[in-house]
């Protein structure tokens, strides 16, 4: 540091000790004021690829993918919802009654561009990649601010692949998840080999203990060691116990549907025994041969993607409405950008990050069915727009936690948004 700089910064240090203590206090952005909701959980639903707002919750003229010259709009035919002037998409006609609980923010918009990674990493994190800092997920800020309802479970799980954007970065492998792929058989690791009785499992820990806390604080071996001995604190019965989708009604299970719809069922489970987030992943199959990511002839089929979510997130919906959770237990429903309201030259949609919908229902918000405005193709905001960083912070106040809170990494304060602002309009 040359000497100009060091008198400048000594000059502002000064300054700032000379205002009054309340003055210095008001600056702190962890004492912002924000709303405070009550929910207790948060089931975030991924759709990988890049929903398309226009075909799903943010419907306007029709158009036609299927005849040449192809018109650009909705593919679908747009209905009423259960709130008075929201539309929704045909194939979400069982969201779609149940819109009073559900609100969907059709103007989030980001300018991290439209490649899928970078989004991806975006829209869980609400920041850019950074070369020095790898900033963490919406589930591990969660993890991290409010931990497990009980012991006997994690804070974080993931129904779906590991990858760093749904990791804890700076905060460290104990605010990381717990993944599975397989609903019915749960998290791999978790259940002790064959011919290896608890007894046996127990002398083992007891042979690791003395090994485990030599390594020097605030080490990445650390970390690994904390993390290491949860996972051995949960292996065994009582955990993997939540994982029997058997134990459910036969009749409730169909209402949830397909394999997609399972993962949902498993995340209220999971809800019940305590986990505090919970990400599901939709189906990798791609069973309209492109996913979310609708190029070309991947818009064909992408109504049967459509139900699919349709018949598992009004299950879901319900069936936490019936057990009294859905106050408690905020649903959110993520995707790395949108769709242009034009076709491409095969019939499909390109990536769009200007304007997109993302979704909320249930966790005691205040639900409108719609928030936010879209022009007549949904290809820009024209009222309301929302960052992503908003969306986080929305997400955030619902479950009680101030989104401008400062976390520490290496010594330095990095609030938990980049200035998002929770949505008013959805807290009574």
């Amino acid at each position: 540091m040359n000497r100009r700089t060091f008198l400048s910064h000594a000059a502002t240090a000064a300054a700032a000790a000379s205002l009054p203590a309340v003055l210095r206090a008001n600056t702190g952005t962890h004492l912002v004021n924000h709303p405070k909701g009550k929910a207790e959980h948060c089931i975030f639903i991924w759709l990988g690829g890049g929903m398309a707002q226009i075909d799903t919750f943010d419907p306007k003229k029709r158009g036609n993918s299927k005849t040449k010259p192809y018109a650009a709009g909705s593919d679908y035919d747009a209905i009423d919802t259960a709130v008075a002037g929201v539309k929704y998409t045909e194939h979400l006609a069982q969201t779609a009654r149940l819109a009073d609980r559900v609100t969907a923010v059709r103007t989030i918009n980001h300018t991290l561009g439209i490649e899928h990674a970078l989004a991806t990493n975006f829209v869980h994190t609400g920041r850019p990649v950074s070369g020095s800092t790898i900033y963490p997920s919406v589930g591990s800020v969660v993890a991290h601010q409010r931990g497990a309802v009980t012991e006997n479970v994690p804070a974080y799980m993931v129904i779906g692949y590991p990858s760093v954007s749904r990791g804890p970065g700076f905060l460290g492998a104990k605010h990381g998840y717990i993944y599975l792929v397989d609903t019915e058989t749960g998290p791999a690791g978790f259940t002790p080999p064959e011919g290896i009785a608890g007894d046996r499992a127990a002398r083992r820990q007891r042979l690791l203990a003395p090994l485990q806390g030599q390594a020097p604080a605030d080490s990445n071996l650390s970390d690994y060691e904390e993390a290491q001995r949860e996972a051995l604190r949960l292996a065994g019965p009582a955990f993997m116990r939540n994982f029997r989708l058997s134990e459910e009604p036969g009749s409730l299970r169909q209402r949830y549907g397909g394999e997609f719809g399972q993962r949902c069922l498993l995340s209220r489970r999971l809800v019940q025994a305590g986990v505090r987030f919970i990400e599901v992943s939709h189906n990798l199959n791609f069973i309209n041969g492109a996913g979310w990511d609708t190029h070309n002839a991947g818009q064909l089929n992408q109504h049967v993607l459509i139900r699919e979510l349709d018949t598992a997130l009004s299950a879901l919906i319900t069936d936490l409405e019936d057990k009294r959770l859905l106050d408690k237990t905020l649903i959110a429903i993520g995707t790395e950008f949108g769709r242009p309201g034009q076709f491409d030259g095969g019939g499909g949609r390109g990536h769009q990050a200007a304007a997109f919908s993302l979704v909320l229902a249930g966790g005691g918000l205040k639900h409108r069915g719609a928030y936010g405005v879209t022009d007549a193709l949904s290809n820009k905001p024209v009222e309301n727009p929302v960052s992503v960083p908003d969306f986080h912070a929305t997400i955030y106040a619902a479950l009680g936690i101030n989104p401008a809170k400062e976390l520490v990494n290496a010594s330095r304060p990095v609030p938990i948004t980049d200035g998002g602002k929770p949505i008013a309009a959805l807290f009574g």
